[in-house]
């Protein structure tokens, strides 16, 4: 009879480890769950693998594969990597491919089609009345692309004209005219600082409050805030001419559809070494900024892979901070 008896006792003692095992693992594994949960998405820009396709002899067909791979769930395509598009005679037709192709590989690889950023497709600030309507016809067959993707939005630059007061002008009349376009498509039309005018916030709000239409609005870049007509990165610390990053994110913000966390150069303990990620995210997150953030590296110290992954990384690490 003792010997069925503790039998029984090391029976129950042997359940009760079990299930208090099992409790403790689901804990850890919600507390890790936890711990992971982000107040945005992330998702990647194009541009981080811009040499991988431009030097690499890779496709920038590969980009939903690659976004896979490293870990993203959205993706951000960048309209001048698309060589076959600009070279082609048929460009509505290379247009309609590229969308059939990137729609069938973001469905295989179960990715987000996020934003297309528009390059090289003429002036939209430019006070030549027909330089300017050539842009505009142009960014009109991306935002036709972005829709048929079933992305929320393109990303714009204004440049193409010097004297302030017509830039602000031209730039409204042609951010009237896409968004107009735009609207019914369900399609968000963003400006970028991005250089020049466009990297001075609050410049830049003058000219998007004055739009007509709530599906304008702006893709602030954590780092493209270097008033140079010719470039608007504050990469090296080497700008003679810059605008404090953190008043210009605040001052984007509440018209953000989109946001893009530029990168350089990391340190020792993974932090950025130009651009304070704990200030910045602190002021998305209080914004009430949600969406998606695109990871864009542009270092040369790592790797394109190694920089993207070190800009997740220390977008993660920040946020669970907050």
């Amino acid at each position: 009879m003792k010997s069925n008896f503790f039998r029984q006792i090391l029976a129950f003692n042997i359940l009760f480890f079990l299930i208090a095992t099992s409790v403790s693992c689901k804990n850890e594994t919600k507390k890790e769950e936890d711990a992971q949960k982000l107040f945005f998405e992330l998702s990647l820009a194009q541009w981080s693998l811009n040499k991988t396709f431009r030097q690499g002899g890779v496709s920038p067909y590969e980009f939903a594969k690659l976004g896979r791979e490293l870990g993203f769930t959205g993706l951000e395509y960048v309209s001048q990597l698309y060589k076959d598009i600009y070279v082609s005679e048929d460009k509505e037709a290379a247009l309609m491919a590229f969308v059939e192709k990137s729609n069938a590989l973001a469905k295989h690889y179960n990715m987000k089609n996020v934003l297309i950023m528009i390059d090289g497709e003429g002036e939209l600030s430019s006070s030549d009345e027909e330089e300017r309507t050539s842009a505009e016809n142009n960014h009109k067959q991306w935002i036709d692309a972005a829709h048929q993707m079933g992305c929320s939005a393109i990303r714009v630059n204004l440049h193409g004209e010097k004297d302030e007061a017509l830039w602000i002008e031209n730039s409204i009349k042609s951010l009237n005219t896409l968004a107009a376009y735009a609207a019914p498509l369900g399609i968000n039309v963003i400006v970028e600082n991005h250089g020049g005018k466009s990297s001075n916030a609050g410049l830049l709000m003058k000219v998007i409050n004055q739009v007509n239409y709530s599906n304008c609005g702006t893709l602030p870049d954590f780092g493209n805030f270097c008033l140079s007509e010719n470039w608007g990165s504050l990469m090296d610390n080497k700008c003679d001419n810059p605008y404090d990053p953190y008043l210009g994110v605040s001052e984007m913000l509440p018209k953000a559809f989109g946001m893009s966390a530029k990168s350089y150069e990391f340190d020792s303990n993974g932090n950025e070494t130009i651009l304070d990620y704990h200030k910045l995210l602190s002021i998305v997150k209080e914004g009430g900024y949600s969406g998606f953030i695109g990871v864009e590296f542009e270092g040369e110290g790592l790797s394109e892979r190694e920089g993207i992954l070190a800009t997740k990384k220390l977008l993660e690490r920040t946020a669970a901070k907050l």
